[in-house]
């Protein structure tokens, strides 16, 4: 099992609601890419482990999304997939050529769906 599936696992053992384990899945990938991008001397390891968990947890999300048993409208379960295909292709590209500036638009996705499924978007 991937770090990020324990992760997600381990705060799934809570007795928060599911939205509230996504949000806290997405804010800790958020967190780490925000590590790499606040270290200018951040190592490569570190990059890579915040691109892996990230890529990681946007593949359960996408997986989870195309599951027919997904009780989600297939309106919602479109957007998730479509959001999951920008996040894995941007984050692809960052662990061939990682480039500060482009994190924030991953960190800003995470975070923003984090606050939505948290209620507080």
């Amino acid at each position: 099992m991937s770090d990020a599936a324990k992760a997600y696992a381990r705060v799934a053992n809570t007795t928060a609601a599911p939205r509230e384990i996504e949000a806290q899945a997405l804010l800790k990938a958020a967190n780490k890419l925000q590590d790499v991008l606040n270290n200018a001397d951040a190592t490569s390891e570190r990059t890579k482990d915040a691109l892996l968990f990230n890529r990681k947890l946007w593949s359960i999300f996408m997986s989870d999304a195309l599951r027919d048993e997904n009780p989600q409208p297939l309106e919602i379960r479109q957007k998730i997939a479509n959001i999951g295909v920008f996040v894995l292709t941007q984050t692809a590209a960052l662990q061939l050529n990682p480039q500060p500036e482009h994190f924030k638009s991953l960190i800003e996705i995470n975070r923003n769906l984090a606050a939505g499924l948290s209620g507080r978007a």
